[in-house]
């Protein structure tokens, strides 16, 4: 009789333990991006931009990528765009009141385009991305690359 109490308890230990794992709420691309999108455009720096640089658009999408371009007071447009995935390491050169992030990638996995350029139209690929950010501190950053480490392992990215 005692192993069968015994088993039941721990069946029905096992199905209440199920139940709540099927029901909790596992954070997703959505959130991670949100995340993102909100530090990195709150802490944007337009001042250490090249005073040639007209606007910028920067971007974090809920399909996992990170879009950042330049215009240029000349016409020229400078792209860059990776998969949040292919997220490798991140740097920042500064401190807190202005610095510099630097996002690596695994490869050769952020495009990188021109337009409107004098020397012609051009198509690369790099391994490493640079946004300029202000008034950022030690937890924000470490947020940013926890952030992007859970992205990585999420079940969709190879």
């Amino acid at each position: 009789m005692k192993k069968f109490t015994l088993g039941l308890k721990m069946s029905l230990c096992s199905v209440f333990c199920v139940g709540l794992f099927a029901f909790s709420d596992p954070e997703t691309m959505e959130q991670y991006a949100g995340f993102l999108q909100k530090t990195l455009v709150d802490h944007y720096d337009a001042s250490q931009e090249n005073s040639q640089i007209k606007s910028y658009e920067l971007n974090v999408t809920n399909n996992g990528f990170c879009r950042y371009k330049r215009y240029f007071k000349s016409g020229k447009t400078e792209y860059f765009a990776f998969k949040l995935s292919k997220f490798k390491d991140m740097n920042y050169l500064g401190d807190a009141s202005a610095g510099k992030l630097f996002l690596q990638t695994k490869g050769d996995d952020i495009i990188v385009q021109t337009y409107k350029d004098k020397g012609g139209d051009v198509d690369s690929m790099t391994t490493q991305l640079m946004i300029p950010l202000k008034n950022v501190e030690a937890e924000d950053l470490n947020l940013i690359r926890d952030n992007l480490e859970r992205i990585t392992k999420l079940p969709m990215n190879p």
